[in-house]
């Protein structure tokens, strides 16, 4: 994952209603994960090769010392709102720091060493770590610092596959081949061209030459140019952020991106091409451009050397000379001979076999998925690493270009008890009440009182009032109320000196005046659905009024309600059942196509040789029971 802004990797998070998607972008490739039904899913486009995995439970590496912080390891978050060039609320991060929290994803950024400014990026969704390595490098150079090894050990490592198995040679055999191929090519009046991209190895190979040319004064008459706008302009960045990279060039007493021996060069009509020289110009695989120019110029003199200093993608002209064929074609069309000499240094910031096994081997993943290389190279690392991984049950993927990979982890939920909730440790078995707060993928439970104290939210009481017209007697509305609810306590308003019924602790209901009744409750899913019920017998009494007639308490008795009661009972058995009949010892039998089934209506017990019948009335008649008794006060 390169720089974007060569300084500033950004990160952009679109918060979708259906999923969360995180967006890298480096240049032409784009990765995007997101949580979705409870799976994360990732899915991405490449240039060169693949990019997804699969993942396990984190283990934690051992955390490592924190280094001391500076000003400029920020990570810096601006809020860009919903403008229509998004359609989404969106956040823009910038690289300079550590670990930022939004919405329950978090990241950590380390130092890729791969450019100035590159990052690698840890993402933490609902406890599941993805690390993205992009294009790393944990070989320390002249300018830059070594790519860092994560305190975590992430679930999933997409890791680069550039160099696949091969090796780079120890950094001072190729700084010396590099400087005496140049070296005795312009000593016998050859001039060389570097053929490299504009960002990262050129302001490198520029600090080798400059120091060479310093210490070599036969040379100083020689001169070196680097034909790159955007090289130039990368050079006024790399002057400026010295104190980003490593300690060699922190440490030295002037500036090392002022070069004294080195000298732009805008263009080729700029270009005086008389005696040896050494031109660095891009682009790196001699596609076209300056390079391109000057090879074709040059490419027919033996006296003349190219150096290739970086990785080459098949299909290019840099590729192509690698294996010295005796013609190659210009960018006129016509054919010329190869007599300059080729040389394939490798400078390139990309890790090479010995650097990805070592890093895995630190990190252990137990996902692996190799990304950006060639195929050929990425099934033989694949195969090493197997091989290398083989008692740990490590899964290694290497995608196909666009192919998406699903991923599946246990979705149990944790959440902890704080604030008041949590001076007392539960019994086993224990209830626990409180209000469950969820924060991005963490969830808590603090009592109501504490909201406000660990949260942004707070706690109010709605209290609702209804007043209803009512002409008829008090005792009917408390009369009904009993046939309905188990917990029907009638007293007298204290301030007013009414009547008043309280059913199931909720819901107070007042007698105001002979003409209206006024229902009061505390708003609350339950506490509203007792009040509805409440208002609803109301009205219906008022529509029963010429019917109603006051009685005392003690007009029905017990066992007059519970002749009732079994009446209806019955009669419910009978709409289900059709043939149901007294039978021996106060039970009812019941019979359903030729099957006999015998109810005991005090303790439920149903006796049948039919298992099926048997659980039906069972289930028939307890659902019956709580149907027609009064609703106890524990229901609520």
């Amino acid at each position: 994952m390169e720089h974007l802004l060569l300084w500033e990797a950004q990160l952009l998070i679109l918060h979708d209603a259906k999923f969360q998607s995180i967006s890298v972008i480096k240049h032409q490739i784009l990765i995007c994960f997101y949580l979705y039904n409870g799976k994360l899913k990732a899915s991405g486009t490449f240039i060169f090769q693949v990019k997804m995995a699969s993942m396990a439970q984190p283990s934690p590496l051992k955390r490592r010392e924190a280094s001391a912080s500076r000003e400029d390891d920020k990570l810096i978050i601006i809020p860009l709102g919903a403008g229509n060039e998004v359609g989404r609320s969106c956040v823009y991060m910038s690289y300079k720091g550590k670990t930022v929290l939004v919405e329950g994803i978090r990241f950590w950024c380390y130092t890729a060493g791969h450019v100035l400014g590159a990052a690698m990026f840890m993402v933490d969704i609902a406890g599941v770590r993805v690390l993205y390595t992009g294009d790393y490098s944990r070989e320390e150079d002249r300018h830059l610092r070594a790519a860092e090894t994560p305190q975590f050990s992430p679930d999933i490592c997409i890791i680069e596959s550039t160099y696949g198995v091969q090796h780079h040679q120890p950094r001072h055999i190729r700084e010396k081949r590099f400087t005496d191929v140049i070296h005795s090519t312009v000593s016998q009046g050859g001039r060389v061209l570097i053929p490299a991209f504009a960002l990262g190895r050129a302001q490198e190979l520029l600090l080798i030459l400059d120091e060479y040319w310093a210490n070599h004064p036969e040379l100083q008459n020689i001169p070196i140019y680097y034909a790159s706008p955007l090289a130039k302009r990368c050079l006024s960045v790399y002057e400026t952020y010295t104190l980003s990279m490593n300690d060699r060039i922190r440490n030295a007493k002037s500036n090392p991106f002022i070069f004294k021996y080195v000298s732009p060069l805008k263009s080729i009509e700029n270009f005086k091409d008389v005696g040896p020289s050494v031109v660095m110009a891009s682009p790196g695989g001699l596609q076209s451009g300056l390079s391109r120019q000057l090879f074709d110029m040059w490419c027919s003199d033996k006296k003349n050397a190219c150096v290739i200093p970086g990785y080459v993608v098949e299909g290019t002209l840099a590729k192509t000379i690698i294996n010295e064929p005796k013609e190659v074609t210009l960018m006129n069309g016509l054919s010329a001979p190869l007599n300059m000499q080729v040389h394939y240094i490798s400078f390139s910031a990309h890790a090479d076999s010995v650097q990805t096994t070592a890093f895995l081997e630190e990190l252990r993943p137990p996902n692996i998925i190799l990304v950006h290389g060639e195929a050929n190279e990425m099934g033989r690392l694949k195969q090493k690493l197997m091989t290398q991984f083989a008692d740990r049950n490590t899964k290694i993927l290497t995608p196909k270009n666009c192919q998406s990979v699903e991923m599946y982890f246990n979705s149990q939920k944790m959440a902890k008890a704080i604030g008041r909730l949590a001076e007392k440790t539960p019994e086993v078995g224990e209830s626990v009440s409180g209000l469950l707060v969820k924060k991005g993928f963490s969830y808590q439970i603090m009592a109501s009182d504490d909201l406000h104290v660990f949260s942004q939210l707070c706690t109010a009481n709605v209290t609702q009032r209804i007043t209803i017209p009512f002409a008829s007697g008090f005792t009917v509305i408390k009369h009904r109320l009993r046939q309905i609810y188990e917990s029907v306590e009638s007293s007298v308003d204290e301030e007013s000196g009414v009547p008043t019924l309280r059913v199931h602790d909720r819901v107070t209901v007042k007698q105001d005046t002979d003409k209206h009744i006024s229902v009061h409750w505390s708003s609350d899913p339950i506490s509203d659905m007792v009040s509805d019920s409440i208002v609803a017998l109301i009205l219906n009494i008022n529509r029963e009024v010429p019917k109603v007639v006051v009685e005392s308490e003690d007009v029905k008795t017990e066992e007059e309600n519970g002749k009732k009661v079994e009446k209806v009972i019955h009669a419910l058995l009978v709409s289900l059942f059709g043939d149901v009949k007294p039978g021996e010892n106060g039970k009812l039998v019941i019979s359903v196509d030729g099957n006999l089934a015998q109810l005991d209506k005090q303790s439920g017990d149903v006796e049948s040789e039919n298992e099926g019948l048997k659980e039906r009335v069972k289930a028939a008649f307890r659902r019956i029971q709580s149907a027609v008794k009064p609703i106890p006060l524990s229901a609520t």
